[in-house]
C-alpha cells in the first residue's frame, strides 16, 4: 500500500509509502488520503491527524506520469482537488511532520494544516511555473499573505527551494528539528490533544480560518482556470516533453 493510515492513542497517521517513487502521488494515493481524512473526521475516537511521508522524503508531488495521463481525461473533479478538498474541511487538528523534500503539493498541503514540523535538512519547493503551470489550491493568495510579495515572488514565480529554517521563519512551520526528532515530536504535540476538550477544538478552528475559509474556494477555482488553460499550452507541452526527454526545456521560443 502507498498509503498507509492507522489509529494509534486518539490519533490517525496518514503515511505517504513510496520511497521509491520519492513518495510520488498517483490519482490512487490521492482518493487513499482522501478517504482516511474523512474517515478521521467521522471517528469520535480520532483527536487529531498526523500526515508524514518517510525518513529523508515528504513527497516529490503529482507522479508526472500518472498526472499525464489524468489530464488528458476530462474529469469534474480532479483526485488532487478530492484530497485538498478532505484537507481543507477536516475539523480535527491535523499535523504534518516533514522530512526531507516537500515538492509541489507537498508544499501546499502544509498551508492546509494546523501544525507542520520540518527537518533541518527539508527542501520545499513550489515548481508550476517551470512547468508552464501556475499555483494551486490558494497558493497564489497564502503564499503573499505569509511571506510578502517580493519573497513569495521568489518561491511563486522563480520556484526556488526554501530550507526548513525558512518556513519556520515566513510561518509555514511550526518549528525545525533534527531529522530523527521531527516524527516523534510531531505525534507529542497530536497526542496532547486527547487531553483537550474536542468541541472547543473543532469550534476554536472553525473561528481561526474565519472568512478567509469562506474565500479560500474562490481562489481555487480561479487557479483551476488558468491551471487548466497553461495545461494545454504549448510551454507545459515543451516542459513535460522535457522531463520525459531527461532534458531541460527550451523556453526561447516563447513570447
Amino acid at each position: 500500500m502507498s498509503i498507509k493510515t492507522a489509529l494509534l492513542n486518539g490519533v490517525y497517521t496518514i503515511e505517504i509509502a513510496r520511497p521509491d517513487k520519492k513518495n510520488a502521488l498517483t490519482s490512487e494515493m490521492y482518493l487513499a488520503m482522501a478517504k482516511g481524512l474523512n474517515d478521521a473526521k467521522a471517528d469520535g475516537a480520532v483527536r487529531s491527524v498526523l500526515i508524514t511521508g518517510q525518513p529523508g522524503i515528504f513527497t516529490s508531488g503529482n507522479d508526472i506520469e500518472d498526472f499525464a495521463k489524468r489530464s488528458a481525461a476530462a474529469s469534474a473533479v480532479s483526485p488532487a482537488r478530492t484530497f485538498m478538498e478532505a484537507l481543507i474541511g477536516c475539523d480535527k487538528p491535523v499535523i504534518a511532520a516533514v522530512t526531507g523534500a516537500a515538492i509541489g503539493i507537498g508544499t501546499t498541503l502544509l498551508l492546509h494544516c494546523d501544525f507542520v514540523y520540518v527537518s533541518d535538512e527539508a527542501r520545499l519547493v513550489m515548481p508550476f511555473v517551470g512547468l508552464g503551470l501556475v499555483p494551486e489550491f490558494a497558493s497564489s493568495q497564502l503564499i503573499p499573505q505569509l511571506m510578502g510579495q517580493r519573497k513569495a515572488a521568489e518561491k511563486l514565480m522563480l520556484g526556488d527551494p526554501f530550507t526548513g529554517a525558512e518556513a519556520v521563519e515566513c510561518g509555514i512551520a511550526n518549528a525545525v528539528l533534527p531529522a530523527n526528532e521531527v516524527a516523534p515530536h510531531a505525534r507529542r504535540v497530536a497526542e496532547r490533544f486527547n487531553a483537550l476538550p474536542p468541541g472547543a477544538i473543532r469550534a476554536t478552528k472553525k473561528l481561526m480560518r474565519g472568512r478567509l475559509a469562506e474565500g479560500l474556494f474562490q481562489t481555487i477555482d480561479a487557479e483551476n482556470a488558468v491551471f487548466a488553460a497553461q495545461l494545454q499550452s504549448p510551454e507545459a507541452k515543451e516542459a513535460f516533453s522535457a522531463f520525459f526527454q531527461k532534458r531541460k526545456p527550451d523556453f526561447s521560443q516563447f513570447s
